[in-house]
């Protein structure tokens, strides 16, 4: 398990450095919430600069949709304190959730509405009125693809299409944060594919972004950074990239030739770089002795020996990967 406290990179010094780093727009202390006998989040410490998509990952019962109640401000802390853009969940509450949309995991729809009216409606409450509150509402139709539903009834709408309509509509007072709580859940592999690139857009429009999903390739391709929690506790917060980094032990390389494996494992035997070296289905497994190797002599050596290369690339650690060697399995 990483330890906390190498939970947050340090940033590059000097000026030009200061200047590109981001504001910091989401700030947990020790946010802990404590049903009886049970923390359900425990000394949570995190921070997301603008323009962050933060993928939340944990099992069910981690912690996770406790964590964003508090954010939202719809859950008291125990303790602790979080921020949304230097405001204080206790003393700004009202503020707080000017600046966020929080989309729950399953969210109410008013069935005898119409798209359009639905947005409507809440635009009012959000206080927009006269012929910008139509505006408005056509815009986020627009971005999330469902002008061609505007006069059609909520009811009508598939999984896929409700959870975009939920986006319009925690998007229509232009928020700086946006809260989703599984917003794929549920949905077909095109829905998917469909709110992932909403989710594209949105972080291109400079929005902060939390996002908490079960679908953790979808989230190494689009979110910038990734926090892991397990029984309340993070277990690490960083860079997508980085958190890949920490889990590969060493590189593996998967080497294919045309002709005679067993003399190109033979070739490259007892090369200063190979820790270990064996052939599976057809093709060479090799594990370099160091991460920071440069295993392009290898290709050389077997081009060179004449062998011709089919294959020969790096093993990929996936995010699936990176979640089993850091966390536990344990649930609440």
């Amino acid at each position: 398990m990483i330890d906390s406290d190498a939970q947050t990179a340090v940033a590059p010094s000097g000026p030009s450095a200061q200047e590109n780093v981001k504001p910091v727009v989401v700030k947990t202390v020790d946010l802990t919430k404590i049903y009886g006998e049970k923390r359900a989040v425990d000394r949570l410490t995190l921070e997301l600069r603008r323009g962050d998509l933060f993928g939340f990952i944990g099992p069910n019962g981690s912690g996770k949709t406790t964590t964003m109640r508090m954010l939202a401000t719809l859950l008291q802390p125990t303790w602790g304190e979080a921020y949304v853009c230097d405001c204080s969940i206790y003393t700004q509450p009202k503020e707080i959730r000017r600046l966020i949309g929080y989309m729950p995991d399953f969210f109410g729809v008013y069935d005898d509405m119409k798209v359009i009216e639905y947005l409507e409606f809440f635009a009012s409450a959000y206080r927009i009125h006269g012929p910008r509150r139509r505006k408005v509402c056509e815009e986020m139709l627009e971005l999330v693809d469902l002008s061609y539903k505007r006069d059609a009834f909520v009811t009508s709408l598939s999984r896929g299409m409700t959870q975009r309509l939920g986006l319009a509509r925690v998007l229509l007072h232009d928020p700086q944060v946006l809260i989703l709580d599984e917003p794929a859940s549920g949905l077909d592999p095109r829905a998917r594919i469909e709110i992932r690139a909403l989710l594209k857009r949105l972080r291109e429009m400079d929005k902060t972004i939390m996002v908490s999903s079960h679908i953790l390739p979808e989230l190494a391709d689009i979110c910038n950074k990734v926090g892991m929690i397990e029984l309340g506790k993070l277990v690490v917060s960083a860079d997508v990239q980085e958190v890949l980094r920490r889990v590969r032990e060493r590189i593996i390389l998967w080497i294919g030739v045309r002709d005679d494996v067993d003399g190109a494992a033979r070739s490259l035997e007892g090369h200063p770089a190979v820790e270990s070296l064996s052939i599976r289905d057809g093709r060479l497994r090799v594990a370099l002795k160091s991460n920071d190797a440069d295993y392009s002599e290898l290709a050389e050596i077997l081009v060179q020996a004449g062998f011709r290369l089919t294959l020969f690339r790096e093993e990929e650690i996936n995010l699936e990967t990176a979640f089993m060697v850091l966390t536990r399995g344990i649930t609440a």
